[in-house]
């Protein structure tokens, strides 16, 4: 959710007619599923299961796309993962800055949802910007930000997000809390909460372990993770253009 930058650039996705529509991306950009369709996907901002409760604008498709290089450093931490049946997650990747728009736009509408508020328990929507955990203008637009987590395969994973059940907010216990379909890092993604800091001490020795080990195996392949989220990855030097094309269904 992080970083600010002054430039945007708004490109058009492009798009086949006929019923298998596949988007053309700007050059240097690729699908995640190309380089290495072993990795697993579950991009939040185009379902309902995130803190604004619904699709985020210009996400057309649960796909996660990255520049290229991005994609093959993804691909050799994977790699090294699948050797301890590890896996990693992707939960969000290239952003669109018509997204980062919808969410200003949602801060600002003066409402907040009991489901909206499982994801801020601490604090009001208003503030979240304010306390750095949303800017307005995102590197992930940029395509040089990530946000992932990791999967033990050894695990039953089985447990799936339900719109119409409720659940206990992002900083509760795994099992009270909407399932992440990953191993417990001490509070559910994009939870804007002190908990979710990478170096909370509010956290019980497991969860530390597992925070320790997405941060290591992220930073052998040259990422940096963002202190206030335990998710966020960026690479060092990413700062640049901000795109505006839309995640549309891969080929």
């Amino acid at each position: 959710m992080r970083r600010t930058f002054s430039i945007i650039l708004t490109l058009s996705a492009f798009a086949c007619t006929g019923a298998s529509r596949a988007e053309t991306l700007p050059g240097g950009f690729a699908y995640l599923r190309d380089i290495d369709p072993t990795i697993i996907q579950d991009i939040r901002y185009a379902g309902a299961n995130n803190f604004v409760g619904r699709p985020l604008k210009g996400y057309s498709a649960a796909e996660c796309v990255v520049r290229r290089e991005v994609g093959f450093r993804l691909k050799a931490i994977q790699q090294a993962l699948a050797a301890r049946k590890l896996s990693l997650k992707m939960l969000d990747c290239y952003r669109p800055a018509r997204a980062v728009a919808d969410m200003v736009a949602w801060s600002k509408n003066g409402r907040q949802t009991v489901a909206e508020r499982r994801f801020n328990p601490a604090f009001s929507k208003r503030d979240l910007f304010r306390l750095g955990y949303i800017a307005t203008h995102s590197q992930h637009s940029t395509g040089a930000a990530l946000d992932l987590t990791l999967v033990d395969l050894k695990a039953d994973n089985s447990a799936a997000f339900d719109p119409n059940k409720t659940y206990a907010d992002c900083t509760a216990p795994a099992d009270t809390r909407a399932p992440e379909g990953s191993v417990d890092m001490g509070t559910g993604y994009d939870c804007s909460d002190l908990k979710a800091h990478t170096a909370s001490a509010a956290i019980t020795p497991t969860q530390r372990r597992w925070r320790n080990e997405l941060v290591a195996v992220m930073a052998h392949q040259g990422f940096v993770n963002y202190w206030k989220e335990w998710w966020h990855f960026s690479q060092p030097g990413g700062a640049g253009t901000t795109y505006d094309f839309e995640i549309g269904p891969a080929r």
